[in-house]
């Protein structure tokens, strides 16, 4: 077999845009023994790892909406990959915070945020108050690193949203939800086969397919245009051109990747005001990459500009939510 061509921190910038990221566990990672993180298992009377740092993100969330957990009605889970089956992590959430009504999980890789963000409008539709959403992305727990074209791209996150009826605005950096658009074409290009099932078949359970895989070249040839024609369909939908837009926070994978889909959204190379990426400082988070965005680079938009909140991931699937500034 011959030699892999040496790799750098200099090819990882160019190639991602990626400098560095935040993980749970540094030191089972940078053991060459394990090269993964380790995660002490927590008794069942225990706040599991998963719902700790949604919590966390979540009194974040609710003191910037200047909302009390007795003001949710109900709370999503949404990311890559769940601690477990069951219960679901919402409900431990939910209860954690002390919040009354329901919780659901749910799955849709990278695109989890945008698809709960959806599920959201429709609950507040049917009733709801205000919907508390998180995203605790553990993604350093599902890749390889003894794989060098995954290794250094995942960091670890959470972050957490509040989606509330309409009413008087109250606080600061508050954005209308002006249409949210879905889609999903399947694909094998992004793929983690681990699950329940893999204990009935034995002589799987080592296999390199029950962690995070990847065609890349793939991904990023097919990706691109499937995702700027999506983006520009959504806006044709309701009457806005991409000139329209002060701002994309695009789904934190690739800084390439996002690069080319601004240019084929806008006609032209976006700027790092209009597309501004966080890969350098905290790599692929995945559903958690684009609110990160967000929240860093939102606030010195004027009321009435509008901007685009879009993820896209495994499945392939995508997600995309049209925002105007309130306030």
């Amino acid at each position: 077999m011959p030699a892999l061509l040496e790799s750098s921190s200099e090819f990882i910038v160019k190639a991602s845009g990626i400098r560095k990221r935040h993980v749970l566990d540094k030191a089972g990672i940078l053991d060459p023994g394990i090269m993964c993180p380790r995660l002490p298992e927590r008794p069942d009377s225990a706040l599991s790892i998963m719902a700790e740092i949604c919590v966390a993100a979540s009194r974040q969330a609710l003191s910037a909406a200047e909302l009390k957990p007795a003001e949710i009605d109900g709370v999503i889970v949404g990311c890559g990959n769940l601690q477990r089956p069951y219960p679901a992590m919402a409900i431990e959430v939910q209860g954690a915070l002390g919040i009354e009504g329901y919780g659901l999980d749910m799955n849709v890789g990278c695109s989890s945020a945008t698809y709960a963000i959806q599920v959201a409008c429709g609950l507040i539709a049917g009733g709801a108050r205000a919907i508390l959403i998180c995203n605790p992305e553990i993604l350093t727990a599902h890749v390889s690193f003894r794989d060098r074209d995954s290794h250094f791209i995942f960091g670890d996150a959470c972050t957490a949203i509040v989606v509330e009826r309409s009413g008087p605005v109250r606080a600061p950096n508050s954005w209308d939800i002006v249409s949210c658009k879905l889609k999903s074409q399947f694909s094998n290009n992004i793929r983690n086969n681990f699950g329940f099932l893999n204990r009935t078949a034995p002589e799987g359970m080592g296999r390199r397919d029950k962690l995070f895989m990847q065609n890349g070249r793939k991904v990023f040839k097919e990706v691109v245009p499937l995702v700027a024609h999506f983006v520009q369909q959504h806006l044709a939908e309701n009457g806005l051109s991409p000139a329209s837009l002060k701002r994309m926070w695009l789904h934190q994978a690739n800084s390439n990747m996002n690069a080319l889909i601004a240019h084929k959204v806008l006609g032209r190379a976006a700027t790092p005001a209009e597309a501004p990426s966080v890969l350098g400082e905290y790599a692929n988070t995945a559903s958690a990459g684009a609110v990160i965005a967000f929240n860093q680079y939102s606030a010195d938009l004027a009321p009435g500009d509008v901007g685009l909140l879009c993820a896209f991931g495994a499945g392939y699937s995508a997600g995309s939510v049209i925002l105007r500034k309130l306030n």
